[in-house]
């Protein structure tokens, strides 16, 4: 699982420091932000005190209604659990309580122009991939034609060529032997690179290349959904499976299931071609459309 700091999400959000710029380094380790309405109320029972506070609108004026005592206490109340920080939104100002606490107790203030629930999203986005359980295998990621793959097999099997004629074909690099996984829920695996091999790619015979340069900014992409595991794999005779649509086979990262193709190498066979058209048919069985069911309806039309 990844680490985020209250520095981090500063910077990624260009937040304003009102107060607590020394505590920057306090970890975020839960993924969803929280807006404390119902704990400034008095209501304590599932106050998700680890996460991230937003203080909109609604927050702040009616903390603003309150006296003075009330203020303090109900403030005090929430301030004691020590959340890793606060962030006021739309830019409020009058905050001159929410600041005696925090800086008392050593909590970041932040704030931001965002509106709210834009915020929200946002932040909830960066914390859920930052946050995310994850992997790293060897292996090279694409994206072909809106369809993220996995590309696996042995040392030298030809993994990165098959990518590199992808991009040439329009297709885009996501990492090159080392790709990053990331579960973002419980049926979605986030294929990435680790930050060292971003948009490099490494062929054999000509070294190490640069795809956005080579090819143009289109040739990258940082991120996409694994929906597609491809093994190359030696060719052996007599070992494929020629049958109209072949037992459906799965790999398994992180206990989620992403649907397995093994193809078998050999010379002069366009396996670039191949990955295409599997990204292509997954697409269509994903809209409901089977090659094998319209080819047997129309056997059985020809034989009545």
């Amino acid at each position: 699982m990844g680490t985020v700091t209250v520095q981090q999400l500063v910077d990624r959000f260009s937040l304003e420091v009102l107060v607590g710029g020394e505590h920057l380094h306090r970890p975020i380790e839960k993924p969803k932000a929280h807006r404390p309405g119902l704990e400034f109320t008095g209501y304590f029972d599932f106050f998700s005190h680890a996460h991230v506070q937003v203080l909109g609108r609604k927050e702040i004026a009616y903390l603003h209604k309150l006296s003075d005592e009330d203020r303090n206490e109900r403030i005090g109340n929430v301030v004691k659990y020590h959340p890793p920080c606060f962030v006021v939104t739309r830019s409020l100002e009058g905050l001159p309580y929410l600041t005696k606490h925090c800086e008392r107790e050593g909590i970041p203030l932040l704030r931001t122009a965002q509106p709210t629930f834009r915020f929200l999203d946002l932040v909830d986005t960066f914390l859920a991939k930052a946050l995310a359980p994850e992997i790293a295998i060897h292996g090279v990621c694409v994206n072909v034609s809106g369809i993220g793959i996995l590309l696996r097999g042995k040392s030298g099997v030809g993994k990165s060529e098959t990518a590199h004629t992808l991009i040439r074909r329009g297709h885009r690099l996501v990492a090159d032997d080392m790709v990053v996984l990331k579960k973002i829920g419980p049926e979605t695996i986030l294929g990435t690179h680790n930050g060292t091999n971003k948009e490099f790619l490494a062929l054999r015979s000509i070294g190490l290349v640069n795809v956005s340069r080579l090819y143009g900014r289109r040739a990258f992409q940082d991120e996409t959904r694994i929906v597609l595991d491809i093994e190359l794999t030696k060719w052996q005779d007599n070992a494929l499976n020629n049958d109209l649509e072949l037992e459906p086979k799965f790999t398994e990262y992180m206990d989620v299931r992403i649907p397995h193709i093994e193809i078998q190498l050999q010379p002069g066979r366009d396996v670039a071609g191949l990955v295409e058209a599997a990204a292509n048919n997954f697409y269509l069985k994903m809209q409901g459309y089977s090659a094998v069911d319209e080819f047997m309806r129309r056997l059985e039309q020809e034989h009545r």
